[in-house]
């Protein structure tokens, strides 16, 4: 079966050439131009991953991205025409798992997309103390209570659990996770850690300064 793209850009040649790209490549590739369409159209093809511009008519991307992942987990990689740091951190905050810069290749553009849609289908991890982490359904709870987490957060989670105690360095992560091989988005890391803290408890994951980060569970 076909992986469904969804891609929401108001530039017609942007969106044209991303949608030719990732058809090209066989994915079946929905198409919208504002806010309020992109919701409608997301709710309506349930898409397996959103490419999704910051800039757009009726509301802005970030307002499409938090009402997109309100309705259910999808991985989203954003456009942004400013490699701000700003927007870099509030799209993560709202869901975000991945940005690219504008201008930007087409061809880089699709590596993303696929590297986002492989950390989908990881294989499963095991439950750890009162975490448990359910890679079929990409479900997490903690001390029985569900925790709503975004496709990133969810990754990043299950590949602590991989090796739990162990420290992971930031650029390990960023491979293993983004599939970066440039350590300079260490703060992409710190970010999304410090998501996972808010949601699942301030114990949960240990800084080891200058190095990386450990998923800390009971003996």
């Amino acid at each position: 079966m076909q992986q469904r793209v969804l891609v929401v850009e108001d530039d017609l040649t942007i969106a044209t050439s991303v949608a030719d790209r990732l058809r090209a490549e066989g994915f079946a590739v929905e198409l919208a131009h504002d806010g309020p369409t992109a919701v409608r159209v997301a709710e309506e093809t349930e898409p397996d991953l959103v490419v999704l511009d910051v800039m757009l008519p009726g509301f802005d991307g970030l307002e499409v991205c938090r009402r997109v992942q309100a309705r259910r987990p999808v991985p989203v990689l954003m456009l942004t025409a400013r490699d701000d740091e700003t927007d870099l951190l509030v799209g993560l905050a709202v869901g975000a798992d991945d940005y690219l810069t504008k201008p930007f290749s087409i061809r880089e553009l699709a590596a993303r997309v696929r590297v986002l849609l492989r950390r989908v289908n990881r294989a499963a991890v095991p439950d750890l103390g009162d975490l448990r982490i359910d890679a079929t359904e990409r479900r997490v709870h903690r001390a029985g209570v569900e925790v709503h987490l975004t496709p990133t957060e969810f990754d990043l989670l299950a590949c602590l659990a991989d090796r739990p105690r162990a420290v992971l360095p930031r650029e390990q992560l960023l491979r293993a996770v983004w599939g970066w091989n440039d350590a300079g988005g260490s703060r992409t890391v710190d970010s999304h850690v410090k998501a996972l803290r808010r949601k699942l408890g301030a114990d949960l994951i240990r800084t080891v300064h200058g190095v990386g980060y450990a998923l800390e569970v009971p003996r």
